[in-house]
């Protein structure tokens, strides 16, 4: 994915957010579950700065061992260690200019974190084995999963480096909680893919999209673009239907328990509920809770009414 699609309101005002930072030097955390589009925000902030022109370096602090971090974030000088041949710069020098994007910073090593510090601090670098410091201008962007007051707590994360990186907080909220989105990021990926693969499928049948909108997503954006490119394999017809999407359905939000009233499980029922509490969720207004379901409000009329009609009876109906 690369671009941010989005018609909830709590995203949008986050985009609008970045775009109102991106024009300074602070630094940013952008906190959010796996797969809800950190590494997105970050490029925004970094084409929408003065910066845009220069490099974008992105490292993930979580995949690269502590002792490798080190010289591949600060570089290293010829025969600093066993293996150094030659001098290398590091991603603060590769950046130099413009953004630096580290990715799970409460990964990182507490002893790196110093080091780190006194990089936010003074604008330098030192290279492992290196004499002289080296004057950098990057504008650090950190993301995380996890809770960084809580690493804080626990003696996982420097409170001087917190309150560094914490300078601009973004919080994104997880695909569960944009059940609006989950029709437009569809859409978006079945173009995507439909091009990539040469397939004719251009939409998603309305009982596909009730499917959809019952999981949990404990994956995210990430987790709904594989099942739409899976469900691509086996569509026809110009369509994915419900039987093409493959997913835990262990990872329902509406569980056996909260269906057991209803007189089958079908799909149907599955939309019906889920459309019930979206309306409870907005407070029973129609206009707000159509778009977050991300169909006409119409639509929501008609379906309201056929429930009226089979005797369902509820806050809002």
């Amino acid at each position: 994915m690369t671009e941010i699609v989005t018609a909830d309101h709590r995203m949008l005002e986050i985009i609008e957010l970045t775009k109102t930072v991106a024009t300074s030097k602070a630094t940013v955390l952008i906190q959010g579950d796996s797969g809800t589009g950190k590494e997105l925000i970050a490029h925004l902030i970094h084409m929408h700065s003065p910066r845009a022109a220069r490099p974008f370096v992105a490292i993930n602090c979580a995949a690269i061992p502590d002792n490798l971090l080190e010289s591949e974030l600060f570089g290293y000088e010829r025969g600093a260690f066993t293996g150094a041949v030659n001098t290398k710069a590091g991603k603060f020098e590769f950046a130099n200019g413009g953004t630096l994007l580290l990715d799970e910073i409460s990964e990182m090593d507490i002893r790196l974190q110093a080091k780190l510090l006194r990089v936010i601090q003074e604008g330098e670098v030192d290279r492992i084995g290196g004499r002289n410091a080296i004057a950098v201008d990057v504008r650090i962007i950190a993301t995380t999963n996890r809770n960084l007051s809580e690493c804080v707590k626990e003696g996982k994360l420097r409170e001087d480096l917190f309150y560094r990186l914490n300078v601009v907080n973004l919080k994104l909220p997880p695909l569960k909680e944009r059940i609006g989105d989950i029709k437009l990021l569809s859409l978006y990926f079945i173009k995507i893919y439909a091009e990539k693969n040469n397939k004719n499928i251009q939409n998603i049948t309305e009982a596909g999209i009730a499917l959809l909108n019952s999981h949990s997503w404990p994956g995210n954006i990430r987790e709904l673009e594989n099942v739409i490119e899976r469900s691509m394999l086996t569509a026809s017809d110009g369509l994915i239907t419900e039987k093409d999407i493959q997913i835990d359905r262990s990872q329902n939000k509406i569980s056996d328990e909260q269906l057991a009233w209803l007189p089958g499980k079908t799909l149907n029922d599955i939309e019906r509920n889920v459309i019930l509490e979206a309306l409870q969720y907005h407070n029973g207004n129609r206009t707000h809770t159509a778009r977050a379901l991300g169909i006409s409000i119409r639509t929501l009329r008609n379906k309201l009414a056929e429930y009226r009609r089979l005797g369902i009876r509820g806050l809002y109906v």
